[in-house]
């Protein structure tokens, strides 16, 4: 069976960019498909990665525990993004926890599969190369703008980053983040209290350079406005 209708949709996915058409045929027919429910545990620390996956829909959150208890998120992830990659390639466990933010439509390949990929489809080698060097440089810049910025600085670099990998034109105005961002999640993404993060939401809001729907959709409407709290 296999994990979508249409192969040729598989090239919208980063990882399968470039692709010939039989390559997406042959990648289509090893790729299997599952939905997740919310809170579903996909990986845990330390544990033999025998499998990637790729989020098609749906919200991901990469998380580790600290000696207090308390977690520190790593990322969240969305349609598009891969995980579990590293431990496939350099074959150590997992680094850090994943689970599903809501229900979640993923892709995935054992590592038997993706190994074959590997040595016989260079474009996937070339396209996890960017990949993971977007994500370093990614990590890079969260790294700098926890030591730079104020939490209102903070939380617009990530909004609009968030946007810039995410984004997609709103109903009405503005760029949709189209995954779920909750405040405490976003307290945890830029090192800040979770009352700390309401009061810049609310005044994001307040200012209209944002807008948020029931379902922890963040709609961005001023991208210069915060852009400018980034400086």
């Amino acid at each position: 069976m296999t994990a979508v209708a249409n192969p040729a949709d598989l090239a919208e996915i980063s990882l399968f960019k470039n692709l010939t058409a039989d390559q997406l045929v042959w990648l289509n027919e090893r790729l299997h498909q599952r939905v997740f429910p919310t809170n579903s545990n996909i990986a845990v620390v330390e544990q033999p990665g025998e499998v990637i996956y790729i989020v098609l829909a749906g919200t991901l959150k990469i998380y580790v525990h600290q000696s207090d208890g308390t977690e520190v998120i790593l990322a969240v992830l969305g349609p598009g993004d891969t995980v579990g990659e590293m431990s496939l390639v350099d074959s150590a466990g997992r680094s850090a926890n994943v689970i599903t933010l809501e229900k979640s439509s993923l892709l995935w390949m054992d590592r038997t599969a993706f190994e074959q990929c590997l040595q016989t489809i260079p474009a996937v080698n070339r396209n996890l190369v960017n990949i993971l060097s977007k994500r370093l440089r990614l990590a890079n810049e969260q790294i700098q703008a926890l030591a730079t910025l104020d939490v209102y600085g903070r939380v617009a670099r990530q909004l609009l980053a968030f946007a810039q990998q995410y984004g997609r034109p709103a109903a009405k105005d503005g760029v949709l983040i189209p995954i779920r961002l909750t405040q405490s999640d976003i307290a945890d993404l830029v090192g800040a209290s979770r009352e700390r993060i309401n009061q810049v939401i609310v005044t994001y809001k307040r200012q209209k350079y944002i807008s948020v729907d029931r379902r922890y959709r963040i709609t961005v409407h001023n991208r210069a406005a915060l852009a400018d709290r980034c400086r």
